[in-house]
């Protein structure tokens, strides 16, 4: 690329056949010139910054602040020998079903439709009203079948603005935070910019936390149970 020095000697050289303000005026261009060369030498295009991360997020579901009130969890009631549990994540499509889920205090089949049984295991899905001390829901009300529950649409977190963090860096941020989160993480996935995570219950300490880890707007955490009261 050619310098500003070499353009003003060049034009240095042509002044002695050339008008005083002829020459002042090449000279000028010259230096323009330079100083352009020069820019487009040292520019080059901004990129946005990726997600920071210096190791696993500071956060345990046993340390979590339980809600106050009543609770509704929607999934898979599973009663195998009179040990009741609502599952919230993935149940395996065995038969009878197999999955791990939250302990139920107090859940009774009398009177309640939809269920299943298969020699001493009872399962259905439902949508089910509840206290949660963090370890365990204790039912407050009748439960209501899934296909019959109306549920009301959450609040978009996002406000409906899309993520900015590129496919590769949130690849990289779901694995972090799939292996950081283990089985307290019901699922991990990635949508509209965002990683997404849902646990049985955020009170807000999981979101501060990969916000800490890998910059506000890259994680979204969601909680399965939602308060009613």
């Amino acid at each position: 690329m050619t310098s500003a020095t070499d353009e003003t000697i060049v034009a240095s050289a042509t002044l002695p056949h050339m008008s005083t303000s002829h020459s002042r005026m090449l000279l000028a261009a010259a230096s323009v010139l330079g100083v352009v060369a020069l820019s487009a030498c040292s520019t080059r295009p901004a990129s946005s910054p990726a997600p920071t991360s210096t190791g696993a997020p500071e956060w345990h579901a046993s340390d979590v602040r339980p809600p106050e009130g009543r609770v509704i969890g929607t999934g898979t009631v599973l009663d195998a020998a009179g040990d009741a549990q609502l599952c919230l994540g993935a149940v395996a499509e065995s038969y009878p079903p197999q999955c791990t889920g939250i302990p139920l205090e107090g859940w009774s089949w009398d009177g309640v439709d939809g269920s299943e049984t298969s020699g001493d295991t009872t399962w259905g899905t439902y949508a089910v009203y509840a206290t949660y001390d963090g370890t365990t829901l204790t039912v407050t009300d009748p439960p209501i079948m899934l296909a019959l529950y109306d549920p009301i649409r959450p609040e978009d977190p996002t406000g409906g603005v899309d993520g900015a963090t590129s496919e590769a860096d949130l690849t990289s941020v779901q694995d972090e935070v799939s292996a950081a989160l283990g089985q307290d993480a019901l699922t991990v996935w990635t949508e509209r910019g965002y990683v997404w995570v849902q646990v049985a219950w955020d009170d807000g300490s999981l979101q501060d936390a990969v916000d800490e880890e890998h910059g506000d707007g890259v994680v979204i955490v969601t909680s399965a149970l939602r308060e009613i009261d």
